[in-house]
């Protein structure tokens, strides 16, 4: 297997939520979207939003599950100020902050916030 990522696909429990969250945070969403599925451009990646009954359908798997995923995303930005703006406008779009900006014991400055489905976002 070649060592890439082509998508993310999250399973989400209300799709229109959840492109409206993106969409606040500024994120635009790809022309290859579809009235079932979200696809915005994230770098090299697709980051993708699915139904998650669909989503487990999709993979042959049962859809219930919830708290910790065991896995987060990340986002880095150019400076500590930024962190904070990420995380206070995340939390405009209606995330939860679960972890203020803060230093860590590596020499960095970091947050995390939940988006509406309990994805967890680390902003550094």
């Amino acid at each position: 297997m070649q060592q890439s990522i082509s998508f993310i696909t999250m399973g989400v429990s209300d799709l229109a939520r959840s492109r409206a969250f993106y969409t606040a945070l500024g994120w635009k969403e790809s022309s290859a979207s579809k009235p079932t599925i979200a696809f915005f451009k994230a770098g090299t990646v697709i980051f993708g939003l699915f139904q998650r009954d669909a989503l487990a359908e999709d993979a042959n798997v049962p859809s219930a599950g919830s708290g910790f995923q065991g896995f987060t995303l990340a986002h880095n930005v150019e400076s500590e100020e930024a962190v904070s703006k990420t995380l206070e406008q995340a939390l405009d779009a209606g995330a939860s902050v679960t972890r203020p900006g803060e230093k860590v014991v590596w020499g960095g400055f970091r947050g995390y916030f939940a988006d509406p489905d309990g994805f967890w976002w680390g902003v550094c």
